[in-house]
């Protein structure tokens, strides 16, 4: 772990310090110029003033007294110039983070093909990339149109990250990114992400997976994953009708929340839904209920967006 500002690497100043003293020297040169040129000038405009000499003596002065201060503000660019590439010669870290190992040895020569020394990663706040698909978005774009999902305000969604154990990331954070076109080779777009990452838990190349809250389904429903069945006509699910005997539904489907299906279509409030022994079941069966569980509600903020692919987090 480095501080912002701290010196990682020292190269050799004796060539910049060389330098940087012959610039001060032709500076004192330039500025001992301009003192004699000023005082030639000075004696000649009031001689001039009398006709004790030409006008071109005149004019001679004033311009080698330009020319000489000229000559002065050059010399202080050059003397600034030194010093700047000789604090060069000094590597300071520009953040605080981890660094990485030295590439170079002690005694290295450096040059334009052969100056990377480290680098240095910021850890905090950190920047998540990740994609979206073409279909994801023209989906979750449907929807809205339709009305089946409300988009947060201003796109605010909250960025949840779940690490490579399968664990959430302590700390949420917010878009701040999104590229304006579709990437040819893949079909999908980047996002970003930020959020604060103070306990260093996150690192650069890392991989995570990516939640986005915020989006509410108007209308859908969660039910058990062991309530659905999947069968070549599609998703089915069986219901207790107000006279006891089993009924099929077809589902339409959404995401999977947990141990969760989001139904978007195909059940109401109020259906008796059969969790366990759909599969002994026939239409128009009476059904004897044993058990009956209680409805699992949920904060519209606990419905997800999960992209399908992850990208490594970088700073």
């Amino acid at each position: 772990m480095v501080e912002e500002g701290q010196l990682l690497f020292q190269l050799d100043r004796k060539p910049f310090e060389a330098q940087l003293q012959v610039a001060r020297a032709q500076l004192a040169q330039e500025q001992a110029r301009l003192v004699t040129a000023e005082a030639n000038r000075n004696r000649i405009e009031p001689l001039a003033e009398q006709n004790a000499v030409s006008l071109k003596d005149r004019d001679d002065a004033i311009g080698q007294y330009r020319a000489a201060a000229a000559g002065v503000e050059a010399a202080k660019a050059n003397v600034i110039t030194a010093e700047l590439n000789l604090s060069y010669t000094a590597i300071h870290s520009p953040v605080k983070g981890l660094a990485s190992f030295a590439n170079v040895a002690e005694g290295t020569y450096l040059d334009p093909q052969n100056n990377l020394l480290t680098y240095v990663a910021a850890l905090s706040p950190m920047r998540v990339n990740f994609s979206v698909s073409e279909n994801q978005t023209l989906t979750h774009q449907d929807q809205v149109k339709s009305g089946r999902v409300r988009s947060p305000k201003k796109g605010d969604y909250r960025v949840e990250i779940i690490l490579a154990d399968g664990s959430r990331f302590e700390e949420t954070g917010r878009l701040t990114f999104a590229d304006a076109a579709f990437s040819q080779e893949t079909g999908t777009f980047l996002v970003r992400a930020e959020l604060p990452n103070a306990k260093g838990i996150l690192r650069p190349g890392q991989f995570v997976r990516v939640r986005l809250h915020g989006a509410q389904h108007v209308g859908g429903i969660l039910v058990p994953q062991r309530a659905v069945l999947q069968t070549a006509q599609g998703n089915l699910a069986f219901i207790v009708d107000a006279a006891g005997k089993a009924q099929v539904r077809p589902l339409q489907i959404g995401s999977m929340e947990g141990d969760y299906w989001l139904v978007e279509q195909g059940l109401k409030e109020g259906d008796k839904l059969v969790v366990d022994g759909g599969m002994k079941l026939r239409p128009d069966m009476p059904v004897k209920i044993v058990k009956t569980l209680e409805p699992y509600r949920v904060e519209a903020d606990e419905l997800l967006i999960t992209p399908e692919s992850a990208q490594p987090a970088v700073k």
